[in-house]
């Protein structure tokens, strides 16, 4: 244990000493990795097509390539998951991350070269734990295990190739040097279960007989696990079954729905929280500072980022910024150029940049995630700020929620229809709705203006949903576990309708 502890002394300092270089040259650093991945892909299909040699300038590569999303690069993909090769990307491309998204059930699958693997996801791994034994130094987490939760992978053999695609947390699990694999648990053929609800049950036997001193996950599905945990050994306190858990490394959802019930398992000021920025795509961002929950844009992962302010999103050819151009306080979409062979591609994602040097942020939601049916324009970051206002007035937690729109009808106005599953429920349901509502209006002036006098958007309607409402929904459509997620907002009723006649069946 002392050799380990003096390897991890020895690259943490390394590794912060780089990151201190990339937030005093972050322009530098960016334009730099812009040139090596056009170099990279000069002679592929793609930089033939755009003449990628003749690029010159972050200009040069806006005016040249189109702001791209899933479905513009899927003929493409398809075509190098189908064993084509340098077609996006100039090394040869084996994995692919499955993602169903949370607006769409079909699945995407997003190329992962080894550059991605290693420069990439591997390298935040490494980060993420240099950042924290830099901001907590007597970190004893090495001295037993790390609960990872996993997906599944399935393998193609394509001309005496294989092709491998399944959840990105699948695909890193399989790829995990042996000594780490030692560090973690459960074993990986539990870990890598298709089966949602038989892993959970197998993950709980399994790993709650460790020393688990660190867990990463997705708030809400390993909240689900923590859960049966807890009630197979007989406690509400996690602590009785892991004394030694110190960290939850988390992402993929917003935490602030789950901050409660986890305050509920782990009591206040006994663990430590760790926010992450990571997607099939790649991975953005650290929480670099513990009394503060922005996160620390990574500059030197491969990827080279642009940023399209939320009021250019319908422009048929859109204005991007680049890193120095933008602007603290305004919310744009993230656009990524990554060494996976994505070029100026949607992620899907909007943030906003809270500190310009060095350069963080925190997300916002989604760009198709957002309730506009009357001009309010509210975004995920209003809905879980005013959420969090309520339950704090009400006394109530919540598990789960999504929220839609509520049309004009002859006789009555719009308005919005919040379904909410509730932890602890709220004694008064009237008053929650009401807070919930000052709350909005406080969060987001286009909602406000739109509910003066109720002339134009009526007041929310929330309904109280049944426990397991959201988790019976998702099974139902096949989407259990892995980056599967309840979409938060709708601009339309198809999952709040869908999720209610579900309901009533």
């Amino acid at each position: 244990m002392a050799l380990i502890n003096s390897f991890i002394s020895w690259f943490i300092k390394k590794r912060i000493h780089q990151i201190e270089l990339f937030k005093k040259y972050p322009h530098e650093v960016q334009q730099e990795w812009l040139k090596r991945l056009l170099s990279n892909a000069e002679d592929t299909e793609w930089g033939q097509r755009y003449d990628f040699k003749s690029i010159e300038s972050p200009e040069d590569f806006r005016q040249r390539i189109p702001v791209n999303d899933y479905d513009s690069l899927k003929e493409d993909i398809e075509r190098t998951r189908n064993g084509e090769q340098y077609i996006l990307w100039g090394t040869e491309i084996r994995f692919f991350a499955k993602s169903s998204g949370t607006t769409s059930d079909k699945s995407k699958y997003i190329p992962v070269s080894d550059e991605a693997l290693e420069d990439c996801h591997y390298k935040a791994g490494k980060d993420l734990l240099s950042i924290y034994f830099d901001n907590h130094p007597d970190a004893t987490i090495f001295d037993g295990k790390g609960l990872v939760m996993g997906g599944s992978q399935n393998i193609t053999e394509i001309n005496n190739s294989s092709y491998y695609d399944g959840d990105l947390s699948a695909i890193l699990l399989q790829n995990l040097p042996f000594w780490v694999q030692l560090k973690r648990t459960p074993h990986l053929s539990i870990a890598l279960m298709e089966e949602w609800e038989a892993k959970i049950e197998k993950m709980a036997h399994e790993t709650m007989n460790h020393d688990v001193t660190s867990i990463s996950g997705v708030p809400s599905w390993t909240l689900v696990l923590i859960k049966r945990i807890l009630e197979l050994k007989g406690t509400d306190n996690l602590k009785d079954v892991w004394p030694n858990l110190e960290v939850f490394f988390h992402g993929g959802v917003s935490f602030d729905p789950y901050r409660t019930q986890y305050q509920k398992y782990l009591p206040k000021g006994t663990i430590n929280y760790m926010e992450t920025y990571n997607a099939s795509e790649g991975f953005f961002a650290i929480q670099d500072q513990s009394d503060s929950d922005e996160m620390l844009l990574m500059l030197d992962y491969g990827i080279y980022y642009e940023f399209l302010p939320i009021e250019n999103l319908g422009d048929e050819h859109p204005k991007t910024l680049t890193l120095e151009e933008v602007e603290k306080g305004k919310n744009y979409a993230l656009i990524i150029t990554t060494n996976g062979g994505l070029w100026r591609y949607m992620i899907g994602d909007t943030v906003v940049f809270t500190n310009l040097s060095p350069y963080r942020i925190k997300i916002t939601g989604r760009t198709k995630s957002f309730i506009n049916a009357v001009g309010e324009e509210l975004i995920v970051d209003n809905a879980e700020k005013a959420l969090a206002v309520a339950c704090t007035k009400t006394g109530a937690s919540i598990n789960d929620y999504t929220a839609a729109p509520i049309y004009f009808s002859d006789n009555k106005n719009a308005g919005h229809e919040w379904l909410i599953e509730f932890e602890k429920a709220p004694e008064n349901i009237n008053f929650f709705a009401e807070t919930l509502d000052n709350a909005l209006k406080n969060a987001n002036s286009d909602y406000e203006a739109k509910r003066y006098n109720d002339m134009v958007l009526r007041k929310p309607i929330v309904k109280s949903m049944p426990p397991n409402t959201f988790y019976n929904w998702l099974r139902e459509k096949g989407r259990l576990g892995g980056q599967n997620k309840v979409p938060r907002l709708s601009n339309n009723r198809d999952y709040v309708d869908s999720i209610l006649k579900l309901q009533q069946s």
